[in-house]
């Protein structure tokens, strides 16, 4: 990652003849301008666009960046030097909002009649693993999915700091949702960082606790080790600016209205440009988003995991930082960027969701064939033949149907006593697997 070429100076530019930018220039001018809005190019990107016959790639971006201001609106949060950051609502980021504000209303999670309770417990459990393992990877955790998946759904203790790392992501994720009715306050925001980095900091004493003037100065360095990408506030002034995050995020703001996932995305832009923790932030910060949204009742977003999203493109996750940051504070980059992998997690789950009603229509089978099994039984058999290397344990088994524990234990003996499952013990455990020729047994 480098740091983006900077933009042309602004006020040499407008020192050049007023020829360059007559009415006819801005005319011709206007298309390159609007798509370039509608992706929301910075200069890097712009300069290489094909330019209209007259227009130069310097007063082009002084009409883009015309545009942008005057749209533009600000926000109390303010950078080191006390500058305000803003963001545009441009026709890329209406658009997902638009798109997302139909999931909210009609997703087949939400009002969709065939999709069991149990079904919907299910895909949440499957939504916090993921996020879990996604959010630490990006941070560095070094695993495989599939062990990180065998750890949290067998409920055995992590074996290394990835591990951990995912292991403290998955509980608290799941612990954010206990504060829902409650204000953003520094409590808040450090009780979280205590949960997602427990055994995972390289000194103890800064879990839970903001910098202070007696810790090292923190940056953010490039992959090289070398090139400081991003310099944080001073610590003396982090508890002022996380208070101030606080209020933000708790404003109504009648004056202004903010749509809720947009707010949500800068207050995880802000705590990750302040930097307030010694290490342990980006976690933090994706975790105070899932918080907001959720606070405000977008609970669709407790089946979808945004970090395996950002994850997956995560070289423009950490550009869309920098953008924000060199371009006069303007975190539509970073909006835009986000907004993007909700839109592709949400995707995602509406794949995911089309795979799991289909398995579905496999376990009406089973249950003509095999009447005795329940419909735990049947969804476990379904998940078999997909998946035939997974792995089973009462405990999960149980958490994922919110039955007992008994109840989890009679399901899965009971598929191990007809042929179909295999039981074996893993310390105090009993792991249950899938039998080697499961889909000929079942299709025979």
């Amino acid at each position: 990652m480098k740091i983006p070429e900077k933009a042309p100076d602004l006020e040499k530019i407008k020192q050049q003849p007023i020829t360059t930018l007559t009415i006819e220039v801005v005319n011709m001018a206007r298309e390159l301008v609007r798509k370039a809005n509608n992706e929301y190019l910075y200069w890097d990107s712009l300069k290489y666009q094909p330019m209209p016959e007259g227009i130069t790639p310097d007063s082009a971006w002084t009409l883009l960046k015309m545009s942008r201001f005057i749209q533009a609106r600000h926000i109390t949060l303010t950078d080191s030097n006390g500058r305000p950051f803003s963001y545009g609502l441009p026709d890329c980021v209406l658009r997902d909002l638009h798109f997302m504000d139909q999931q909210a209303g009609g997703s087949i999670l939400i009002d969709e009649p065939s999709v069991h309770s149990e079904e919907k417990r299910r895909y949440m459990i499957r939504s916090l693993v993921d996020e879990a393992i996604a959010s630490s990877q990006i941070e560095g955790a070094v695993t495989t999915r599939v062990i990180a998946k065998e750890m949290l759904r067998t409920g055995r203790k992590p074996k290394d700091h990835s591990e951990q790392m995912i292991y403290n992501n998955y509980l608290s994720m799941q612990m954010i949702k206990r504060h829902l009715t409650e204000s953003l306050s520094v409590e808040l925001i450090q009780k979280i960082h205590s949960s997602m980095t427990v055994n995972t900091l390289d000194d103890p004493s800064w879990i839970g606790r903001f910098r202070t003037p007696d810790d090292d100065e923190i940056y953010v360095f490039d992959s090289d080790g070398q090139t400081i990408l991003h310099a944080p506030p001073k610590a003396v002034d982090v508890p002022a600016l996380m208070q101030k995050m606080c209020d933000y995020a708790n404003s109504i703001g009648d004056d202004e209205f903010v749509n809720p996932i947009i707010k949500g995305i800068l207050l995880h832009f802000w705590l990750a440009y302040v930097h307030p923790f010694m290490d342990g932030n980006g976690r933090t910060a994706r975790a105070l988003f899932y918080w907001y949204m959720l606070k405000h009742r977008y609970w669709f977003f407790e089946y979808l995991s945004v970090s395996t999203a950002i994850l997956n493109a995560r070289a423009q996750y950490y550009r869309s930082f920098l953008y924000s940051e060199i371009d006069d504070n303007d975190a539509t980059y970073f909006i835009v960027y986000n907004l993007k992998a909700i839109h592709k997690a949400i995707e995602e789950l509406n794949a995911y969701i089309e795979r799991k009603q289909k398995e579905k229509r496999h376990t009406y089978r089973f249950a003509a064939k095999y009447p005795s099994l329940n419909l735990r039984q049947r969804v476990l058999l379904a998940s078999a033949i997909e998946k035939p290397h997974e792995v089973f344990t009462i405990e999960t088994h149980a958490n994922v149907h919110g039955v007992t524990y008994q109840t989890a234990r009679t399901d899965l003996l009971g598929l191990r006593d007809m042929g179909l499952f295999e039981m074996r013990k893993e310390g105090k455990k009993f792991i249950f697997s899938p039998v080697a020729d499961i889909a000929r047994k079942l299709e025979a």
